[in-house]
């Protein structure tokens, strides 16, 4: 038995375009979840452990549509997964540097929002590892 891992079929244009596109609607709805967050003041006390918990099993559902929607084999939800989160983040920079009002009214708000983001990111990206390794 060969231990040699098999490479992903590349993305095809169809599915870039699908995990591309997807990343900026997850985006632009967690952007104004956590806005909405915000405004109710949602990330003090506990509220920012309840956030970041309730992203990695809420986070879970998207990595399943994704795949669904871009009809990612096994081998290519990592990558696709990849294209997604790198789409929303680059997003998110441009959002946090230029407008930051998207995330909330304080620079903390903002921060909050982006830190939010940036986990939310790294959850798809964990979860998709495992998923592509037990299909």
């Amino acid at each position: 038995m060969s231990t040699v891992a098999r490479a992903a079929p590349p993305l095809s244009p169809r599915q870039l375009a699908i995990v591309a596109a997807s990343g900026a609607v997850l985006w632009l709805a967690a952007a104004l979840l956590l806005r909405w967050i915000n405004a109710q003041d949602g990330f003090s006390g506990g509220g920012r452990l309840l956030i970041y918990a309730v992203l990695v099993p809420g986070t879970l559902p998207f990595v399943y549509l994704l795949r669904w929607l871009g009809r990612l084999e096994p081998a290519q939800l990592l990558p696709g997964v990849a294209i997604t989160t790198t789409t929303a983040l680059l997003l998110d920079g441009i959002a946090t540097a230029w407008f930051p009002a998207l995330y909330g009214a304080s620079p903390q708000q903002v921060l909050d929002a982006a830190a939010a983001i940036l986990w939310g990111a790294g959850v798809g990206m964990v979860l998709a590892a495992v998923m592509a390794r037990n299909p």
